[in-house]
């Protein structure tokens, strides 16, 4: 009979079983359909604008705007405004140089954060649809135009892209590189089901309805994108994911910087849950309020549970390991006690091992298949290692805080 950790565990790695064969499911019963390609006339593309909110992007804006500039979309039908929140770099002085565009609106404003300076431009904006471009973000050219497509269904309401990372040049961006193509295919299944919680700052496109009907966007924590997906699912507004609209983002470089944005985006998650607490459960939500946002918030507790195990075997380990150290009158070492002698008669085969096994495998293959849908074809490399091998140590650290600033209701800023 299974002790009580080991139940828990076995729980808890059935739950994340059950997902992953449950996202391969979906992938195989919609591949087909994920191979047609909306297109939709230049005539009956909708009006656009796209918002650039800007603070101190002085080293990216340019290739920012540019990447909006090489837009196949008719410029008839295309606006761009970038919106400096109060920039104390030189980010004003350079993108002067857009001025007298056609294309390009620029506007300078206090400091107030991003929800305010989108706001700020959507008051000003008249277009069909609206986006965001972060400053730090680059478009491919043929983006807006398969958002657009899918905004032919009158019931669409916003649209998310397919977000990569731009040149992972070292091991933090190239383990970066595969949690984004994870994401790539997780937000294409869970749009599937009608069940996207976010709606990403780099890209996603909305109807102007949205904003005259549910208003501006909200500081939410600052996690403004995850605050509007949630109201627009409260209001069962359907969010779609566009899977060949590719968007490239800079990703930190530094631990430091990857604990500070994440530390943000799980903190940001976890209180726009509570602050829509209404949408668990709830029978209008369908696979949002009874599978995803459960799940999430089980993968919080596992994520924590098992790290804590680790942590807590690691340290009685180090302390059986000083015991024998004082018993032998300091001459122990531990290196000197273990000797690998491999026969297969010894292998691990207890169940948690086992499905463990089986989990990881199966994050392989959707790591693939969204790495496919990314990249258009199935290539393993040395960052699924780095991944595997690293960011289960690193996530939790995160994780951890988010719910202790939760806990003491301590809140988080942009940098």
């Amino acid at each position: 009979m299974l002790e009580l950790p080991n139940l828990i565990i076995c729980v808890f790695i059935f739950i994340s079983l059950f997902f992953e064969v449950f996202l391969l499911l979906t992938f195989l019963e919609n591949r087909m359909v994920m191979k047609k390609t909306a297109v939709i006339t230049a005539s009956l593309l909708p009006t656009a604008t796209i918002v650039v909110p800007c603070f101190n992007e002085s080293e990216s804006i340019f290739g920012t705007i540019d990447s909006l500039l090489g837009l196949d979309y008719p410029s008839d039908k295309l606006k761009i405004m970038v919106i400096d929140d109060g920039s104390t770099d030189n980010s004003w002085n350079l993108i002067q140089k857009y001025k007298y565009h056609p294309q390009i609106e620029m506007f300078q404003k206090e400091n107030g954060g991003k929800h305010t300076a989108l706001n700020f431009a959507i008051a000003r904006s008249k277009s069909d649809i609206i986006g965001c471009l972060d400053a730090d973000s680059f478009v491919k050219s043929d983006a807006l135009k398969n958002i657009a497509a899918y905004f032919s269904d009158r019931e669409t309401m916003a649209v998310t892209p397919a977000i990569k990372i731009y040149e992972p040049d070292n091991i933090l961006r190239k383990i970066q590189k595969v949690e984004y193509d994870w994401g790539i295919f997780l937000r294409k299944m869970l749009s599937l089901i009608d069940a996207l919680y976010v709606t990403p700052g780099p890209f996603s496109i909305f109807r102007r309805e949205v904003f005259e009907n549910l208003g501006p966007y909200k500081k939410a924590h600052n996690t403004e994108d995850m605050e509007m997906a949630m109201r627009l699912q409260k209001h069962n507004y359907k969010i779609k994911n566009c899977h060949t609209a590719f968007v490239y983002t800079i990703a930190p470089h530094k631990f430091s910087k990857l604990f500070t944005q994440r530390l943000r985006w799980t903190y940001g998650f976890l209180k726009n849950a509570l602050d829509y607490r209404e949408l668990f459960f709830n029978k209008t939500q369908g696979n949002l309020g009874f599978f995803i946002l459960p799940l999430m918030m089980i993968s919080a507790v596992s994520t924590l549970w098992l790290a804590s195990s680790f942590v807590f075997k690691i340290i009685s380990k180090i302390k059986e390991w000083f015991t024998n150290w004082q018993a032998v009158n300091f001459n122990f070492h531990p290196l000197n006690t273990w000797h690998f002698n491999f026969e297969w008669f010894y292998l691990n085969t207890n169940t948690v091992t086992f499905m463990t096994i089986v989990s990881l495998v199966l994050m392989v293959i959707l790591i693939l298949l969204g790495r496919k849908i990314a990249e258009g074809k199935l290539r393993f490399k040395m960052e699924l290692l780095y991944f595997f091998f690293i960011y289960p140590f690193i996530y939790p650290t995160w994780l951890a805080k988010s719910v202790y600033n939760v806990l003491v209701s301590k809140k988080t800023s942009w940098r």
